[in-house]
């Protein structure tokens, strides 16, 4: 039931990060990439440019950045190569790498660039 419970909360504040960054003029090119190494929560583009958010929700935003794992950002960047590897310019294309934190009133911090590769 909690784990039930966790995948709805994750799913709506995936949607709920998602709504931000179409507000904002992004594009959505993929949602949930399931990759050979791992997932990627959304993949958007703006102005040329490829990104990579990772969605993270818990209580706080403090405890949300603490669930982002050096092993996850390995995964999340091997996802993101495989990824671009489907761009018409390849591991050329421009790219960021964003962290989205979701805390328990569903607000939304973004922190741009929060991976650099």
């Amino acid at each position: 039931m909690k784990q039930q419970r966790n995948y709805h909360a994750g799913l709506a504040a995936e949607t709920n990060v998602l709504r931000g960054y179409l507000d904002q003029g992004y594009e959505i090119l993929a949602q949930r990439f399931r990759g050979l190494r791992g997932e990627i929560d959304l993949v958007l583009s703006k102005d040329a440019t490829v990104i990579f958010v990772e969605v993270k929700k818990s209580r706080s935003f403090e405890a949300a950045l603490a669930r982002l794992t050096p092993p996850q950002i390995r995964r999340i960047m091997a996802t993101a190569t495989e990824y671009l590897g489907r761009m018409p310019m390849g591991q050329l294309t421009e790219t960021r790498f964003d962290v989205a934190l979701v805390d328990a009133h569903g607000q939304v911090s973004v922190m741009e660039n929060a991976l650099v590769p």
